[in-house]
């Protein structure tokens, strides 16, 4: 069997599952947010259940339209914590300790190798990189598996990617995923897991690898994962609270395909609207005039990110004609930014820094393109509409190409801002 195999087929109680079985499987934990918990909330009203299975299983976060933008974002997410405190649900981050979700639960231990975790959001599988499975699903669902724990699934078919080489500098997870996005089309891995490998991903960092586990719902997978290895374990050893099962795919386990990629020459990847698989190298794409940088999100919001793009504009200033925004992907990311000085670079640079929020991510507020405005973020989907109107553009790419494009009010490689 393969890595998620083995993982299923321990929370189904089975010796061994195949792709295409149907099973029930038992969650180790539930993640809904204040766009997709209220839709949850009614439909668990609906069963008529009067309890969740487990409270301690439930994590809530209001991240996307937090702080409150408007009253009817007020509205949802007070009925999150008004059902937060009648079911017992301690998971719940509000502003001032929430995150954005895929920042804050891995930060805080809450998922583990060998789990199985849902999500009432699709880039819930940002938590393979743990070595975990982890999906996202429609808020019926998960107002369903809220009272039964279990959820009911067919067994998705595995494709292997082995990452050959060494990455060249201000290369990193971002262009990885990127890459193969291009290679393979938005439904190149329809339902199916995407396993990531290789002497590449090995010396990808942790950060790095959520990067990629988070978009492999961008070319249709139903989760991406990584093995565990030291990295993994010196990344949770001050996080795990609980015991877990590492688990390995077996020498002759089944996959649907095998893909390789020799990447020792593989330039910062850009996405151009209005897909994440229009890729281009940035020397092809340079030189585009944009209006806004949003260097942040579930994708790119970690330490490392803010890291690279501090380095880019360190010394530097945001052009003229360019608003950059940027969004640590939690509190501890800020903290930790504020400790090294980073955010320090940023205001210096004539960046604006805010709260932890998805926000502009899915042009919901702090970041709303108008019509015709060009993006370089460091999100996930450049879909039409995706940050505001729907002629504005979007280009993603790492946090690196988000920052010199920022100071050079274009689109533009790092070398470019020597």
């Amino acid at each position: 069997m393969t890595l998620v195999e083995k993982i299923l087929a321990a929370h189904a109680d089975k010796r061994e599952v195949s792709p295409g079985d149907f099973i029930n499987v038992g969650v180790d934990l539930i993640l809904a947010n204040d766009i997709t918990a209220p839709i949850a909330i009614k439909e668990f009203r609906r069963i008529g259940v009067g309890k969740v299975f487990d409270p301690k299983k439930i994590v809530i976060v209001a991240d996307h339209f937090t702080p409150n933008k408007d009253i009817a974002s007020a509205e949802q997410v007070k009925m999150v914590r008004d059902f937060c405190r009648e079911q017992g649900i301690t998971n719940f981050f509000d502003v001032g300790q929430m995150g954005i979700e895929h920042v804050l639960l891995p930060e805080r231990g809450f998922v583990l190798p060998g789990e199985v975790t849902i999500g009432a959001d699709s880039h819930t599988c940002t938590y393979g990189a743990l070595g975990a499975f982890a999906t996202g699903m429609g808020s019926t669902d998960i107002a369903a598996a809220m009272a039964t724990g279990d959820i009911w699934m067919k067994v998705p078919p595995t494709i292997k990617f082995v990452y050959h080489g060494n990455l060249p500098k201000w290369v990193g997870g971002k262009d990885l995923i990127l890459y193969t996005i291009g290679d393979i089309g938005v439904d190149g891995a329809l339902y199916s897991v995407m396993e990531f490998g290789g002497e590449v991903v090995d010396a990808v960092s942790m950060d790095g690898r959520f990067t990629m586990a988070n978009m492999a719902v961008e070319a249709g997978a139903k989760a991406g994962i990584c093995r565990v290895d030291n990295r993994t374990q010196l990344y949770i050893k001050q996080k795990a609270e609980r015991s877990y099962s590492v688990y390995e795919a077996d020498g002759d386990a089944g996959y649907a395909r095998v893909v390789e990629y020799d990447v020792s020459a593989l330039e910062p990847q850009v996405a151009l609207p209005h897909s994440p698989a229009n890729v281009r190298p940035v020397s092809e794409v340079s030189g585009v005039e944009i209006d806004q940088v949003v260097i942040g999100s579930c994708t790119n919001g970690r330490l490392e990110d803010l890291r690279l793009a501090a380095q880019i504009m360190k010394g530097r200033k945001v052009h003229q004609s360019v608003r950059c925004i940027v969004i640590p992907g939690s509190q501890q990311v800020y903290l930790d930014a504020l400790s090294e000085r980073i955010i320090e670079v940023f205001i210096r640079a004539g960046a604006a820094v805010s709260t932890p929020t998805c926000g502009p991510c899915l042009g919901g507020h702090m970041g709303v393109l108008a019509a015709g405005e060009k993006c370089v973020a460091t999100t996930n989907r450049n879909f039409v509409g995706r940050m505001g109107s729907p002629s504005s553009e979007v280009y993603l790419a790492n946090p690196v190409v988000a920052a010199a494009s920022a100071v050079a009010g274009r689109i533009a490689s790092p070398e470019e801002t020597k």
